[in-house]
């Protein structure tokens, strides 16, 4: 580094802005190493406490995308669109929502990470397919996306580098919520991608990183504008994350949600999200002529089977086995499967989506360190939701465990999770704003 680290951590830590060059020696210093955890740790939280503004935020996404290499996919003539999420307890919509959209004629070059807290990442869903790959060399995660219109890969030590790094030690030293750090993580590998849009789910509730709509607001508002000074179309959706989304959480039980959606059964709430990013994704390719006209080319596609031999296409070549599409018995199973049982009458009044990601973590399905290994077949999967009658003894859901006394402990969490009243209530609107 050509500056010393500790008086930029202490110039970001008195509330100073750091220049460009300052911020690019600090991105260096994360790649090559010269930037310590300590002081890592310590300018991640000086971040988290003190913000950036818009040209530092704009300046440390750059920094990360050209701290490796950014694609360009010439090959493919389409145009090339992705979506993000904030992240949320249940939320599988990338598995449904890049065979979908492929389906409709636009690429969907996917780079996505791993669980961060109590939500799970795309990569260890997809891991919970026997034998698939996201460790894709960038050659032939290009061939993929050529092949069959959609590719799913990895954080690559290629791709923007120093988010890696930054990334899991966010995970570890409370500095999670900061917009900054947020933006420009995302920003980093999806500017690196070689996509010529991008549409943001925006999540905000109780197990969203940013738990107020307002502050859900900023991120968004920040994000798209960051995007479209980098030169990329953008767009965003503020969603619901007060409530997990679709019934399943845990990895091969969202899976195996998903393989059951591409069939035609799908939660009503994980269709309505799924559908609305795809139709903003459609739009910024151009493919559509207006919201409409989108929705119904989709409905069609899902409805017909292209989006499942979409899926099937890429978890071929992507080396997975295609026999779990119609066995999905190779998903495994847990060891233990319980019942929560409903111990009084009247309705679901709430279903805490917080409480059961740490629940799935605790049963052994998310990391509290970097370095753990997770379950992929423990979770939870619901059975009644926000709204439903329900009577003493109901199932509310099951909870998949490795062992008696996890399944035990987890059965009471389950229990606190969802509360149950005397009046019905209903969820409040899954997409509530729209920036495009």
């Amino acid at each position: 580094m050509q500056h010393h680290p500790a008086r930029l951590i202490a110039k970001k830590r008195d509330g100073g802005a750091l220049s460009p060059d300052e911020v690019k020696d600090l991105v260096s210093g994360v790649v090559d190493g010269s930037l310590g955890d300590a002081q890592l740790g310590a300018f991640l939280m000086a971040v988290c406490c003190n913000g950036m503004t818009p040209e530092e935020t704009a300046g440390l996404t750059l920094a990360m995308r050209d701290s490796g290499r950014v694609l360009n996919h010439d090959h493919v003539k389409k145009k090339k669109v992705d979506k993000h999420s904030t992240g949320g307890v249940g939320d599988k919509v990338s598995l449904l929502l890049a065979p979908l959209v492929a389906a409709a004629g636009v690429a969907v070059p996917m780079v996505s990470g791993r669980g961060l807290g109590h939500t799970g990442g795309t990569i260890d869903k997809l891991a919970a397919l026997p034998g698939y790959r996201t460790d894709l060399s960038l050659d032939r995660f290009g061939e993929v996306l050529g092949a069959c219109g959609y590719a799913m890969l990895s954080p690559s030590s290629d791709i923007a580098p120093a988010d890696a790094r930054m990334y899991a030690t966010r995970d570890i030293s409370g500095t999670v919520e900061s917009i900054p750090l947020i933006t420009s993580s995302i920003l980093s590998k999806k500017l690196a991608e070689g996509i010529d849009g991008l549409v943001m789910d925006v999540k905000f509730g109780r197990a969203s990183f940013m738990r107020e709509e307002r502050d859900a607001t900023a991120l968004m508002e920040g994000l798209v504008a960051t995007g479209r000074a980098a030169g990329i179309e953008m767009s965003a959706l503020l969603t619901d994350m007060d409530h997990p989304l679709g019934l399943a959480i845990g990895n091969s039980l969202e899976v195996l949600e998903v393989l059951q959606a591409l069939e035609g059964d799908c939660p009503r709430d994980l269709r309505e999200v799924t559908m609305a990013l795809a139709v903003e994704m459609l739009l910024l390719a151009g493919v559509a002529a207006d919201a409409d006209a989108a929705e119904a080319t989709l409905s069609r596609l899902w409805r017909d089977g292209s989006v499942r031999q979409a899926f099937r296409d890429n978890l071929e070549l992507q080396g997975g086995d295609v026999r779990v599409m119609d066995d999905h018995s190779m998903l495994g199973r847990a060891a233990h499967v319980v019942p929560v049982e409903a111990l009084r009458s009247g309705f679901v009044v709430d279903v805490d989506p917080l409480a059961l990601g740490h629940c799935v973590v605790d049963l052994g399905g998310g990391r509290r360190q970097p370095t753990d290994k997770i379950d992929p077949v423990v979770g939870i999967v619901l059975r009644h939701t926000l709204g439903d009658k329900v009577r003493v003894g109901d199932v509310l859901a099951f909870v998949h465990a490795s062992s008696d006394q996890a399944a035990g402990e987890a059965v009471q969490a389950v229990l606190d999770a969802i509360a149950i009243g005397d009046e019905r209530v209903k969820r409040r609107p899954l997409v509530k704003q729209r920036l495009a």
